[in-house]
C-alpha cells in the first residue's frame, strides 16, 4: 500500500486517504457519474423548491409540512456531504481526502441519516394521531412540540455520532490509506486500522439497533395501528385517501432503510457479498431518498402539489 502519511504520524494517522470510488468498476466511472450527477441535481432542486414553498406559504405551516421541511434539510445534508466528492472521484479530479476531512464527512453522513430516521418516526406518529385520534391532533402537535422534535433529532444524531470521531482518532492506521469507496463511513475507516476495532464494531452495532432499529419498529407499529383504523372507516373513499397517504410514507421508508441496513450488516456479517455490490448499495441510500422524498410527497399531497406548481409557474414568468 502506498504511504500517504506525515512523518510524525506514520504509526498513528495517515495525513490523507485515497478513495478509489467503485472499486472493480473503474472503467465505468465516467458512465456512473451521469446518474449520480442527475440524481443529485434533482435532489437539490426538489428539496430546495419544497423548502422555499413550505417556508413562504403560511397555509403550509402545519405539522406535516414542517416535518417535510425538516426532512428536506436532512436530505440536502445527506446528499451534499457525499455526491460532490463521489463525482470528483469519478471524474478523476481529486481522489484524496485528508484524515480530518474524512472524519467530518463520516460525521455528517451518519448524523443526517439518524436525523432523517428520527423525522420519519415523527411523521409516522403525526399520521397516527391524525388518523387514529384526530380530535387530539391540534393539542398534541403544537408549534413548540414540533420545534422540540426538530431539536431532538439534531441532539440525538449528535450524541450518537460524536463519540465515533474519538473512536476513530484513537486507532493507529500504520500508513493504510487506500479506501475502496466513494465516501468515508465509520466502519470503512475503522477497517483500515492496524489494531483491534471491536469497540467500533460493537458501538456501531449498538447505535444502529438503538437509533434506526428502534425507529423502524415504532414506525411499523404506528402503521399497523393506522391500517387498523383505516379499515374501520365507513366510507371507501376515506379508506383510499388514508391508505394513499400512508403508502407514500411506506415507500419512502423502504427505499431509505433497506439499502442502509444492508450496507450496515454487510460491513459486519456479509463478507461473501461482492464489494462492488456493497458500495453500490451504500450509495443508493444517500442518492435515492433525497431525490424521491420531494417527488413522492408532492405528488401524493394535493395542497402541496398546487402550491409547488404555482411557485414554479410564478418563477417561470
Amino acid at each position: 500500500r502506498p504511504t500517504m502519511a506525515a512523518p510524525n504520524q506514520t504509526s498513528l494517522q495517515p495525513a490523507s486517504f485515497l478513495l478509489l470510488g467503485m472499486a472493480g468498476l473503474e472503467e465505468l466511472h465516467t458512465w456512473l457519474s451521469i446518474p449520480f450527477c442527475l440524481t443529485y441535481l434533482v435532489a437539490l432542486l426538489g428539496n430546495l423548491i419544497l423548502l422555499v414553498v413550505i417556508v413562504t406559504e403560511r397555509s403550509l405551516h402545519e405539522p406535516m409540512y414542517l416535518f417535510l421541511a425538516m426532512l428536506a434539510v436532512a436530505d440536502l445534508v445527506l446528499s451534499s456531504s457525499t455526491v460532490p466528492k463521489a463525482l470528483s472521484i469519478f471524474w478523476s479530479l481529486s481522489k484524496e481526502m485528508s484524515f480530518h476531512a474524512c472524519l467530518t464527512q463520516m460525521f455528517f453522513i451518519h448524523f443526517s441519516f439518524i436525523a432523517e430516521s428520527t423525522i420519519l418516526l415523527a411523521m409516522a406518529f403525526d399520521r397516527y394521531v391524525a388518523i387514529c385520534n384526530p380530535l387530539r391532533y391540534a393539542t398534541v402537535f403544537t408549534r413548540p412540540v414540533i420545534a422540540k422534535v426538530g431539536l431532538a433529532a439534531v441532539a440525538r444524531s449528535f450524541c450518537v455520532m460524536f463519540p465515533t470521531i474519538f473512536l476513530l482518532q484513537r486507532l493507529p492506521y500504520c500508513s493504510h490509506s487506500i479506501m475502496p469507496h466513494t465516501y468515508c463511513e465509520h466502519m470503512g475507516i475503522a477497517r483500515l486500522a492496524c489494531a483491534d476495532i471491536s469497540v467500533n464494531i460493537w458501538y456501531g452495532f449498538a447505535t444502529t439497533l438503538l437509533s434506526p432499529g428502534v425507529d423502524i419498529v415504532l414506525i411499523g407499529v404506528s402503521y399497523v395501528l393506522i391500517l387498523q383504523a383505516v379499515f374501520r372507516l365507513s366510507s371507501k373513499n376515506a379508506q383510499l385517501k388514508a391508505a394513499g397517504t400512508c403508502s407514500a410514507h411506506a415507500c419512502i421508508i423502504l427505499v431509505f432503510y433497506t439499502p442502509a441496513l444492508f450496507s450496515f450488516f454487510t460491513h459486519r456479517f456479509g463478507h461473501s457479498v461482492p464489494h462492488r455490490v456493497h458500495i453500490l448499495l451504500a450509495n443508493l441510500y444517500v442518492l435515492l431518498p433525497p431525490m424521491l422524498n420531494p417527488i413522492v410527497y408532492t405528488m401524493k399531497n394535493r395542497l402541496l402539489r398546487e402550491k409547488v406548481a404555482r411557485a414554479l409557474v410564478g418563477a417561470g414568468q
